[in-house]
């Protein structure tokens, strides 16, 4: 069985998808890109502040979904380049200082909005350890 996860804290769908699926005890979140919510606007073109919004939009939909960051298992971060891998990694280190998930990372010919990061994270639904 699986259950659709929706929040207005984070920015909605803009095509067919969900903001994330729970099935199977997981949460399997859509990538969020760096738009604020409230206005439905990139906060910024700057790499580390669109990381630091893309990562609080992922941080509502988990918690929407009933878990959080630190249960994070994977992630995927889209770059539209890679040049730019040092500053999100900066931000996105903060994120997760304590919890270290799986992680992959590639560059992206286009990512939606002509955002320059994306990030997609699939968590536990609760810490099973």
């Amino acid at each position: 069985m699986k259950e659709t996860v929706t929040t207005e804290n984070a920015p909605g769908a803009i095509g067919p998808y969900s903001q994330a699926i729970k099935a199977g005890g997981m949460v399997f979140c859509s990538g969020q890109i760096p738009i604020d919510p409230a206005t439905g606007e990139f906060v910024s073109h700057i790499v580390g502040e669109q990381t630091e919004q893309v990562l609080k939009n992922l941080s509502e939909v988990l918690t929407a979904a009933g878990t959080s960051l630190d249960n994070v298992v994977k992630t995927t971060v889209f770059l539209a380049d890679m040049n730019d891998f040092v500053e999100m990694n900066e931000v996105y280190s903060r994120f997760f200082s304590d919890n270290k998930p799986a992680r992959a990372t590639v560059q992206a010919a286009r990512l939606p909005r002509d955002a320059k990061v994306e990030i997609e994270a699939i968590a536990m639904l609760n810490d099973e350890g």
